[in-house]
C-alpha cells in the first residue's frame, strides 16, 4: 500500500511518500505560506515517484499540537484529497511522528516544541535498534521544570531532544547528563515519521477502514489559542 503523509505542523512543511512503511521519496522546506506550498510538493513528489493519486490507498497528517494555522492547512489539505478519493485517512501527533524518526535507534526519543510561558508540548518514547518505537508518556504541555523530573526515570539510557525547544532543554541546569541533541537532521518534524506511524496504525488495525475515516480527522492542539485566552481574560476582567 502506498501511504501519502504530510507534516506541517511547525516552520517547515513537507511531504513523504512510502509503500508499506517504506520510504519511496519526501519533500520538505522552509516555510511560513504552508498553504501555498503543500499540494504543488504533493504534486512534485507524486511526479518523481511516477504514481498519482488514485495510487495513494491511506492518507496521513499530522494532527498536532503545533501551529494552529499550519496544523489546519495540513489536516484540511488530507481530508480534502482522502474524501475525493473515497480513501482512508490516519491522523498522527506530531510528536509521536518526531519520535518515529529514531526508528531503529536506541535511544529514549524527547520531541519538544515550544508551547510559550515556560512550557512545551512533549511526550517521551522509547526507540530501539530493532525499528520500534514505545510511547512512554501521553502528549502534554507541561513546564520545562516538570519534564526533567520525569526524564530522572531513565538514568541509564541515552536521551535524545528534538524539535525547537531541544536547545533550551539543554541549556537548563536541570536537564539530565544522559541527554544529548538529536542529529541535525532529525531536529524538525517529518512527514516521513507522520507515514510511517500511519502505516502501523493501519496494521494494528488490520484495515478496518471504519477506524480511518476522513471526516473524523481533526486537529489536537492541546491548548486554546491566543485569541480564546484573550477573549477569556477579557470575559474575567469584566466579571470582577
Amino acid at each position: 500500500m502506498k501511504i501519502l503523509a504530510v507534516e506541517s505542523s511547525s516552520k517547515t512543511a513537507s511531504a513523504a511518500l512510502l509503500e508499506d512503511g517504506e520510504l519511496i521519496g519526501e519533500s520538505f522546506v522552509k516555510t511560513d505560506t504552508h498553504s501555498a506550498v503543500l499540494l504543488p510538493m504533493i504534486e512534485d513528489l507524486l511526479k518523481a515517484a511516477k504514481t498519482d493519486f488514485s495510487g495513494i490507498g491511506l492518507y496521513a497528517a499530522s494532527v498536532g499540537p503545533g501551529s494552529f494555522t499550519g496544523v489546519r492547512i495540513g489536516v484540511s489539505t488530507v481530508k480534502g484529497l482522502a474524501f475525493a478519493g473515497n480513501t482512508p485517512a490516519a491522523g498522527v501527533s506530531t510528536l509521536e511522528g518526531m519520535a518515529y524518526q529514531f526508528a531503529g535507534v536506541d535511544s529514549i526519543a524527547v520531541p519538544v516544541i515550544d508551547a510559550r510561558r515556560g512550557t512545551v508540548f512533549t511526550a517521551v518514547f522509547r526507540a530501539s535498534s530493532d525499528g520500534k518505537v514505545e510511547r512512554l508518556t501521553p502528549d502534554a504541555q507541561l513546564p520545562a521544570d516538570e519534564l526533567m523530573k520525569l526524564l530522572g526515570a531513565y538514568p541509564g539510557e541515552r536521551i535524545a531532544f528534538t524539535g525547537d525547544a531541544a536547545d533550551a532543554m539543554l541549556a537548563r541546569a536541570d536537564c539530565p547528563g544522559n541527554a544529548r541533541p538529536a542529529p541535525a537532521l532529525l531536529r524538525n518534524p517529518s512527514a516521513a515519521g507522520i507515514g510511517r506511524r500511519a502505516w502501523e496504525k493501519w496494521i494494528e488495525a488490520d484495515g478496518n477502514r471504519d477506524l480511518f475515516d476522513s471526516a473524523a480527522l481533526v486537529p489536537v492542539y492541546l491548548k486554546k489559542s491566543q485569541a480564546e485566552r484573550e477573549r477569556e481574560e477579557r470575559l474575567a476582567g469584566k466579571r470582577e
